[in-house]
């Protein structure tokens, strides 16, 4: 049997209206909060907070000999994924595609 998908494929069970879907599906912007987030234990902090008084523990290493950094996205890569040499300095594999 041939099918045309041109055809509007609107059944009696797909006549629900948008109000009739809202009902069956929870809203998830309800307003209630897990206050047990896993990805921000010390609470929510708003969009332009003061961080000023926000003391940053961070340990830089200095560039190791197996690695390099991009001249064209300045991330630090693997030597492994070095693709070649410019002017400007190496390149990546992912720059260079």
């Amino acid at each position: 049997m041939a099918t045309d998908y041109d055809a509007p494929r609107k059944t009696e069970d797909d006549s629900e209206s948008i109000e009739a879907l809202k009902e069956r599906v929870p809203d998830k912007l309800s307003g209630a909060v897990d206050v047990e987030d896993a990805d921000n234990p010390s609470g929510f902090e708003l969009p332009g907070a003061d961080l000023s008084d926000l003391e940053l523990d961070v340990v830089v290493l200095p560039p190791q000999e197996d690695e390099f950094t991009c001249s064209n996205c300045f991330l630090v890569k693997h030597r492994s994924q070095l693709d070649h040499e410019t002017p400007d300095g190496p390149m990546c594999r992912e720059c260079s595609a």
